[in-house]
């Protein structure tokens, strides 16, 4: 520092209000406490130092005495065991005590001499037989130890000598014992025949090996030879290396062992069933591990591992084959045999499902998989930046198809049949409680099929587990019982991930929505409604009320949130398959579907009310009002399940939603500046001409038309909506009409796209665009037109896909064709088809195959499930995909398609054209108003109310388009018709020539002017000759 001029020393003042006495103390004890810590860390270093000189020390010794004694050996017995007699392997001689110590793997010349030894003790046993009198020289226990000990120890080294130089005898890894000159087979042979079962010291030196990690050596040595090419002479032929794997493994099990139990982390399963492809390259060891039951006891070991939560795998063979998937993939490919034996425990096939569901669980993700589920993120509404997308080590693939191809629709019949064999779950015995085995079995089975179904792409196991196995109606005894008790018992540890407080009835509903749901796509009407196969109707409506009850509970008192992101679905490391919200979710989407299918089966056929569908916490007005907010539980509801909401209350949901739509888009009526002048004698030439060419959102505002009649003269009156309603319906009836060419009539009369539409108009495809258009026009203005489709083309507007069971509605009697041909108890080969269909349109005949060069496919017992699958698809949705898809984009261009998808196809249709009863005129009379002196009980009205009820309903729906512009009323009645419907006085001095005049309306206002007529016959003559003139609005 600069002086600053001031000589005296000033006061140090420490802030912290510590003395310096204090100061100095403590800083005193931590340079005491450094010291400490800097003495001990010298004594550690001269200590280490000290163990490292005594540890080379000894080394160096002991390679000086084995240096020494291989001398002595080598001047005893020659440098190649020249000198080698029968006698050096006496317990008295030194020959082998002495091999033993110096032996160094690395060392060719000890390589040699074992090699040498091992072949003298081959050709001993060739010429004599007996091993073991090969070492004895008397039969007393202490040199029978030291035989023992020796035995070990030889075997284990020419374990060590195969392993140190596996690279330079990697060709002759395979190689069987007819090569008996090549080293490694000299030693694998010895191996053998020390090993064999027969010698007394078997059992000791099995666990021997075991106790010194002899698999983790086999496992190398395995490694060394798997990638390269097979030699031919081992194909047919069980390698010496393959001897030694089945001796060893083999030995387990045996009644006469007496090994203790090994560290699984150093065992067979862990070590060498974790090597790729394992019985490709030991075909024979396969043989064994199935004929002996070895995959029961290994499958029991690896399950106490799991357990346990033990950790007992090697690292990864490499990165594309995962230790878990090779042991999977392995045990697989042994365990369809394995159950197909005769006694196969019940024990296995629990420990069984047990080992497989953690593995998947464990199995990075397959790349099928994920590639389907990744594309349905991508294609929804989230927009998807390469940071969002994270890479995932997938497995090899020749990996994933051994073990997808492996768990098949047989193996897992198998496993069924060994878990319920003999239950009362299988026989449907409901008086019989149920026991603790059967609880295990569905909780095994259940946990294992849902980890199955989100691991791996179930298309092609669906079919089989539904029909080639008894699940559903296995699952369905087991939840029906626990339903109609009222208590769902804990299924099993099994189901780890789940916390305790989770319904016991989410796991088996998890599989049992899917397969059932699967099964109901497949199913014809003669099973369902007259067979009852797999359930009967009874226990249909039982189902109904229990799916019903649980998707509310799921939805409503415990929803889940998955992600939606993309991270979701491709980061599957962190994605547990079994966890509670990932089930839960499953859960309620599988319910939701399901109790959509079985609505549709009802709406086919009756045979449960309506109403049982229905949640009864979903009828509240306060919860229909939320539901028509987003971000509401409500909402969500009704977007996954609306069946729950009853369908008076969705379609105000639906109409508020289309109130609010046209209130954004419409505009005044003046300022409207789509105005059209439509000729009826060619409306729909017109009408395509002017609105094919608007926007979406001059669609969406005001129309306006004048009508031309077929003198040229414009028709009198002003469109302030009634005109436009019956353009509408004029329209639609003109364009939608069957000899149009563009729609075809099913037997009963419903409307379908023609295929041939093509061959009728040269631009067909623009004009379905064009009626899609229309048709979202007459929704989104509400109003109803007249045009009955059939239910597998509304399937279309949904977006949804039509199967064999809808095929009813477009051909029955093809149908009937099919269902014969399912049920067809003959040779089907026979009857000479194949995989075409011969489409005739106008006329022209056409061949389309069914399948790639279907003409040469026959069909047969084995494919005719698939031949009548893809007719019902080439029928119900390939011929119409092209008319269909351009329908549903005009269709699109007015109405959302989340709109609409809270309605099914039936619901729909009444969306479309009102209810099918008839006009409620009763409802009419209730919300009618009354002006220009008329009122409610004045006799004019009374009398005319009268008059309306007489007519027929022809009559009454032509009234009705009299006075509003459309024949048919409002969804949910009058009351909502708007304006309301008003019957006004006209002709106010009631003379002849006024009584003579006809009833006018004003349909923009939904307004009737009616005279006073003096009698009901008068006002009845008037009326139908009004309704009935067919004048246009000139009559106005």
């Amino acid at each position: 520092m600069f002086f600053s001029g001031d000589s005296s020393s000033r006061k140090r003042v420490d802030l912290g209000g510590r003395s310096s006495k204090e100061r100095d103390r403590l800083k005193f004890l931590e340079e005491a406490r450094l010291e400490r810590k800097r003495r001990l860390g010298l004594r550690q270093q001269i200590s280490a130092a000290s163990t490292i000189q005594k540890w080379y020390r000894g080394k160096k010794d002991v390679e000086a005495e084995r240096a020494k004694i291989r001398e002595q050996f080598y001047l005893s017995y020659g440098n190649h065991c020249q000198k080698l007699d029968r006698d050096c392997f006496n317990t008295d001689s030194k020959f082998l005590s002495q091999l033993l110590f110096f032996f160094n793997a690395k060392n060719k010349d000890d390589m040699t001499v074992l090699v040498e030894t091992c072949r003298y003790l081959r050709q001993f046993v060739q010429v004599h037989g007996d091993l073991a009198s090969l070492f004895t020289c008397s039969k007393s226990s202490s040199n029978y130890s030291i035989i023992e000990s020796r035995v070990k120890r030889l075997t284990f080294s020419c374990f060590l000598a195969i392993h140190e130089n596996r690279v330079q005898l990697k060709d002759q890894l395979f190689l069987s014992s007819s090569f008996p000159h090549m080293p490694a087979i000299v030693l694998l042979e010895t191996i053998v025949i020390l090993s064999d079962p027969k010698l007394p010291w078997a059992c000791k030196l099995i666990n021997y090996l075991s106790q010194k990690h002899t698999y983790v050596l086999l496992r190398d040595i395995i490694q060394t030879r798997i990638q390269s090419v097979d030699i031919e002479d081992s194909k047919n032929k069980v390698s010496s290396l393959e001897q030694v794997v089945i001796l060893i493994v083999s030995h387990v099990g045996k009644y006469q062992c007496i090994c203790p139990n090994v560290d699984p982390q150093w065992s067979f399963p862990s070590q060498i069933l974790t090597i790729p492809f394992l019985w490709r390259n030991f075909p024979f060891i396969k043989e064994v591990f199935v004929t002996q039951r070895l995959c029961e006891h290994y499958i029991d070991q690896i399950a106490s591992c799991v357990r346990s939560h033990a950790v007992i795998l090697p690292d990864d063979f490499s990165r594309g084959f995962p230790g878990y998937g090779c042991l999977l993939g392995n045990l697989l490919e042994i365990a369809g045999t394995s159950f197909s034996l005769p006694n196969c425990s019940f024990d296995m096939a629990i420990d069984f499902a047990a080992v497989v569901a953690f593995m998947l669980e464990a199995l990075p993700p397959m790349r099928s998989k994920s590639r389907s589920e990744e594309n349905a993120a991508i294609s929804g509404d989230e927009m998807v930046t390469d940071e969002d997308v994270i890479q995932v080590a997938y497995m090899n693939d020749e990996l994933e198809q051994q073990i997808s191809g492996a768990l098949n629709p047989r193996l897992l019949q198998q496993l069924v049949t060994v878990l319920f064999r003999g239950t009362s779950l299988l026989n449907n015995q409901d008086s019989v409680a149920l026991q603790k085995k059967e609880v295990a079995a569905v909780g095994a089975v259940c946990t294992l099929l849902h980890v199955i179904f989100n691991t791996l792409p179930v298309e092609r196991i669906m079919t089989g587990l539904a029909y080639r196995t008894e699940l559903v109606p296995v699952l369905w005894n087991f939840m029906k019982q626990c339903h109609e008790k009222q208590h769902w018992p804990s299924l099993s540890d099994l189901t780890m991930p789940l916390p305790g407080d989770a319904p016991s009835w989410l796991l088996p509903l998890s599989v049992f929505c899917p397969i059932y749901k699967h099964m109901l796509m497949i199913v014809d009407n003669e099973e369902f409604y007259e067979q009852e196969k797999p359930l009967s109707l009874k226990d249909i409506r039982m189902l109904i009320v229990l799916l019903r009850q649980a998707l509310w509970q799921l939805l409503w008192i415990f929803p889940s949130k998955p992600s939606t992101s993309v991270n979701s679905i491709v980061n599957v490391t962190s994605y547990k398959r079994l966890s509670f919200d990932t089930i839960q979710h499953k859960v309620s989407i599988a319910t939701s579907e399901l109790l959509m299918q079985l609505q549709d089966w009802n709406n086919r056929r009756q045979f449960t009310p309506h109403d049982d569908f229905h949640a009864q916490e979903a009828v509240d007005e306060r919860f229909v009002s939320q539901a028509a907010t987003e971000n509401t539980r409500p909402y969500d509801i009704l977007r996954q399940a609306p069946f729950l909401v009853p369908f008076t209350s969705r379609v105000k949901i639906f109409t508020s939603q289309l109130r609010a739509a046209r209130q954004r888009h419409g505009v005044h009526v003046a300022l409207t500046r789509n105005r059209f002048v439509i000729r009826r004698d060619r409306i729909f030439e017109d009408a395509f001409k002017h609105l094919s060419t608007m926007s979406e959102e001059d669609l969406r505002g005001s129309i306006r038309v004048t009508f031309v009649n077929e003198f040229g003269v414009e028709e009198a009156g002003i469109d302030g909506g009634g005109i436009f309603k019956d353009f509408m319906e004029g329209i639609t009836k003109a364009a939608f009409d069957v000899q149009y060419g563009l729609f075809k009539e099913t037997a009963d009369h419903l409307l379908y796209p023609n295929p041939g539409s093509g061959l009728v108009h040269e631009h067909h495809l623009q004009f379905f665009h064009f009626l899609g258009t229309i048709l979202g026009k007459a929704m989104f203005e509400g109003i109803l037109v007249d045009i009955p489709f059939a239910t597998f083309f509304l399937s279309k507007l949904k977006q949804k896909y039509n199967y064999l069971n809808d095929l009813p509605s477009l051909d029955p009697e093809l149908y009937r064709h099919l269902i014969f041909l399912k049920h067809f108890e003959g040779n089907v080969s026979d009857l000479e088809l194949y995989f075409v269909i011969v489409n005739n349109e106008y006329g022209e005949q056409t061949e389309e195959e069914l399948l790639p060069g279907g003409k040469d496919i026959r069909v047969t017992n084995e494919n005719v499930i698939t031949y009548i699958h893809l007719i019902a698809n080439h029928r119900l949705n390939f011929q119409i995909r092209h008319q269909s898809s351009h329908f549903l984009r005009g269709f699109q261009q007015l109405i959302s398609k989340d709109w609409i998808s809270m309605f099914n196809e039936h619901e729909l249709q009444i969306l479309i054209s009102g209810s099918i009863e008839g006009m409620d005129v009763g409802d009419l009379c209730s919300n009618a108003n009354y002006n220009g002196g008329y009122n409610a009980e004045h006799y004019i009205i009374k009398m005319f109310w009268e008059v309306i009820k007489s007519f027929s309903l022809d009559n009454q729906k032509k009234f009705l388009k009299f006075v509003t512009g459309c024949s048919r009323g409002p969804l949910l009645g009058f009351k909502y018709l708007e304006p309301q419907f008003c019957i006004q006085r006209a002709a106010g001095d009631a003379s002849e020539e006024a009584l003579d005049r006809l009833p006018t309306s004003a349909t923009c206002m939904n307004l009737l002017k009616l005279p006073p007529y003096r009698s009901k016959e008068q006002m009845e003559q008037k009326l139908l000759y009004a309704i009935n003139a067919d004048a246009g609005f000139d009559l106005s």
